[in-house]
């Protein structure tokens, strides 16, 4: 027998409990707690940004937890997050609005991200909150970590980059934020050159940059956006780009820490020696050893991780020295560490006359008058009355990192440095996070700290067993 629904007469009162609408096993219901926790000191360190006079302002941890429900499901657009909260049960329960609550205008986000937001820097306290809860809930071993970048488009148009000294900044220009920060930085650098003291030698800075790893000025920019960098990295279309880095804990993949550059090689791997610092710093965490690609594999950067830091680099070195035209390659020749000297084939030494080129690297040169007699000579410098040998002033830490490379532990971390990657790749694919909406170095840093949230916020969820416990008071 087909069955009708009966009574067109609706219902003019309801029993109904938001609360009971929501399922016990839902990701926000799960999150719920860790939130709560993290957000429990927000109106007191958000007081000195509202005015102790006038009208109620919109409560910021409304306004918090709509954006986090925006970063969990990809709903990066104010006006359509406030659309999809209006109508949905288990984000108006999150966000504890009641079913008659009226939901905030999108344009109120805007004010609050770009001014007492970003000027109490509310995310990044929020986030290291997230990470101490994934420390309590014992998901941070601390034993080892591992870095990476992904290339993320800013909101400006690839088809518009222009040199940096075409562009005449207007009035108009210079008053967006974007643009002023960019100017304001442009005018901190140069300032910060000019208290570079000289060494009374050659007229010169006593610590000008001398070498190619050095940071380059952009040749192109965005009007638009200037900040970010013209890139084609990751085998994309040439665009503007932002780079997304993160510090995880290998163990969990927790993201440690999160740092928005440019996207930039170099730019990118300076940003771990932040992160490091600053978790060390803020968590009192250091990690044994740290995976990560090539790109990381700099003399600079792998001195100062195994001389200064004490952490041992599983990471491959970049190393372009071996030749393929048939002559001696640089691993040819034997390094006599007691004499400071390389020995060459024939057991003749090259010496150095101890002077840095290119602020990197010292150049080991053999005698004409040895090499002139050496049968081996066609071998080794056909093209040249003698061999010269060039070596990085930070081989020795370069030394170390080949020869972890060689071991069953860096085989491990290169597998699991894997999960870096993963994080990436669930950004860009389950929350819809490819293209920056915000500008500016100080906008990215606010769209990444929100994405770093909302992934360990995920994590809390899926591994954390139990009830939240409550947060330390914060720093």
């Amino acid at each position: 027998m087909m069955g009708r629904r009966s009574g067109d007469q609706p219902s003019f009162i309801y029993q109904f409990r938001l609360d009971e609408r929501v399922p016990k096993d839902h990701l926000l219901r799960r999150i719920d707690g860790f939130v709560t926790a993290a957000l429990a000191d927000m109106h007191e360190r958000l007081a000195p940004s509202y005015s102790e006079i006038g009208r109620p302002s919109v409560d910021p941890e409304l306004m918090i937890r709509m954006l986090i429900v925006g970063y969990c499901y990809g709903l990066r657009s104010e006006r359509r997050l406030t659309q999809e909260v209006e109508l949905h049960l288990a984000y108006r329960w999150f966000c504890r609005l009641d079913l008659d609550d009226k939901v905030p205008h999108h344009s109120t986000f805007s004010e609050n991200r770009l001014h007492r937001f970003r000027q109490s820097d509310v995310f990044r306290h929020i986030f290291e909150r997230i990470v101490v809860a994934c420390m309590t809930a014992g998901l941070v071993k601390g034993e080892g970590f591992a870095v990476d970048a992904s290339v993320m488009e800013a909101n400006a148009s690839r088809y518009h980059g222009k040199a940096p000294d075409e562009i005449g900044w207007t009035d108009k220009q210079r008053q967006k934020r974007a643009v002023a920060e960019y100017l304001a930085a442009i005018e901190a650098d140069a300032a910060t050159k000019d208290d570079i003291p000289d060494d009374g030698d050659d007229g010169g800075p006593k610590n000008k940059p001398q070498h190619r790893s050095e940071r380059q000025p952009p040749k192109v920019i965005s009007p638009s956006d200037p900040q970010s960098a013209w890139t084609a990295k990751a085998n994309k279309r040439v665009q503007f780009g932002y780079g997304l880095n993160y510090l995880i804990d290998i163990e969990n993949a927790v993201i440690i820490d999160v740092e928005p550059t440019p996207a930039r090689t170099y730019d990118e791997v300076e940003s771990t020696k932040t992160m490091l610092d600053r978790t060390e710093r803020r968590f009192n965490l250091k990690p044994k050893r740290l995976a990560a690609d090539t790109a990381y594999g700099t003399g600079k950067f792998l001195g100062w991780l195994v001389k200064e830091k004490r952490i041992t680099p599983h990471i491959p070195v970049r190393d372009a020295s071996e030749r393929d035209d048939g002559t001696f390659s640089r691993s040819d020749f034997r390094w006599d560490r007691r004499r400071g000297v390389y020995v060459c084939p024939n057991d003749k030494v090259l010496h150095t006359t101890g002077r840095v080129h290119d602020g990197t690297m010292l150049r080991y040169r053999a005698s004409k008058y040895d090499c002139d007699v050496c049968a081996l000579k066609m071998q080794c410098c056909p093209n040249m009355p003698a061999r010269q040998v060039p070596r990085d002033i930070h081989e020795d830490a370069r030394d170390v990192a080949r020869r972890k490379m060689k071991t069953q532990a860096f085989a491990k971390s290169r597998d699991e440095r894997k999960r870096v990657e993963m994080r990436f790749a669930h950004l860009k694919i389950h929350h819809g996070f490819e293209r920056m909406r915000l500008r500016g170095l100080s906008g990215a840093r606010d769209e990444f700290h929100l994405a770093a949230i909302v992934q360990n916020l995920k994590t809390l969820a899926l591994r954390a067993l139990g009830h939240p416990h409550p947060l330390p008071a914060a720093s």
